[in-house]
């Protein structure tokens, strides 16, 4: 309790409602611009530079610093956030949050929450597969018999059609790539949504100045990081023009609209962000986005890149590259934590 009162009368020294409103309304534009060039810079960068010599080598080394990114995210920022919210003695003294790690346990739920969503896209994905492989084969088949009256032009055409059936096979491999690529894009823009909106409705409902001014330098760079990380596996995932333009808008709005809801909260409600059931909301919100953020980052970026990308185990030279750009993704990242 005596720490509970030290915090409560280091926030009220801070406290100042019309001061928090007038750098929140600063920070919504701020942040929306960086996000906007986060995300677009390696979209952008990718549609520039498509069909290039280097395009495919240079799109797998700003995803492997994409999922640096990602993984420091969670790590980092999210998880720790969401299990100080949790342990805040404001929540932590009473049942059942002091009796259970319950950080931890929505954690792991977010974590097969992401497991169960890749099963089922793949499954789909697979069964889109085995179709198109059937259906090549009875048309082979069907070439076999037809022609066997002039063995010649038999030979020929069963010729062609394997060739067609090759093309088609490498095609519909394609295909499947992409189709896992969107979809990872698409799960990993939810998790970081998820973080987005905590961050700014936490920010929002907040009227701590002292607080609230290192974070919008600070958030500024971490939604450049952020969104070059979203933005280097959509760049990847080959989407249309108005699902890139969608998918890129719903990331630059989400965070400044996160702070317009936790001021309109504030307001309504006067909740503020050390209230006991904000911090409870901040807490298990966090905690699902860093399952889902801990599992893309570790499963469907690191591994599928590093362990089953044809042309990373091609090249000694790319797989260094592409290490150092983790690396660097996840420093840069870390170090952000320093203030935000």
């Amino acid at each position: 309790m005596t720490l509970c009162a030290v915090d409560s009368a280091r926030a009220l020294a801070c406290r100042d409602g019309h001061a928090a409103a007038t750098l929140k309304l600063i920070s919504m534009f701020v942040i929306f611009f960086t996000s906007v060039v986060g995300i677009s810079a390696p979209v952008m960068l990718a549609r520039v530079f498509h069909g290039k010599p280097l395009y495919d080598k240079a799109i797998l080394i700003i995803k492997c610093f994409a999922a640096g990114v990602i993984l420091s995210t969670s790590l980092v920022h999210v998880l720790p956030d969401a299990y100080d919210a949790l342990a805040d003695c404001q929540v932590s003294s009473h049942h059942p949050w002091k009796d259970f790690p319950f950080s931890g346990l929505i954690t792991l739920i977010g974590v097969l929450t992401a497991l169960l969503v890749d099963l089922t896209a793949t499954s789909h994905v697979d069964g889109y597969s085995h179709g198109h492989v059937h259906g090549s084969k009875e048309v082979t088949a069907y070439t076999r018999i037809g022609d066997s009256e002039d063995v010649r032009k038999s030979v020929v055409e069963i010729e062609v059609v394997e060739a067609g059936e090759e093309r088609r096979r490498l095609k519909d491999e394609e295909e499947m790539v992409k189709m896992k690529q969107r979809m990872v894009s698409q799960v990993l823009e939810i998790g970081i949504i998820f973080h987005s909106v905590i961050i700014g409705v936490t920010m929002g409902m907040s009227q701590n100045q002292c607080t609230i001014k290192p974070l919008v330098a600070a958030l500024a760079f971490h939604q450049i990081f952020e969104g070059m990380g979203l933005g280097g596996c959509i760049a990847q995932a080959g989407f249309k023009f108005g699902t890139t333009a969608y998918m890129c808008l719903m990331f630059s709005v989400t965070t400044p609209m996160g702070i317009m809801l936790g001021m309109i909260l504030f307001s309504i409600t006067g909740y503020d962000d050390s209230n006991p059931n904000a911090l409870i909301l901040e807490g298990l919100l966090g905690s699902l986005s860093s399952g889902i953020l801990i599992y893309m980052g570790l499963v469907d970026l690191i591994a599928l890149d590093f362990f089953h990308n044809k042309l990373m185990s091609s090249e000694t030279w790319l797989k260094k590259a592409s290490f150092l750009a983790l690396v660097l993704g996840s420093t840069s990242m870390s170090i952000l934590a320093l203030w935000a």
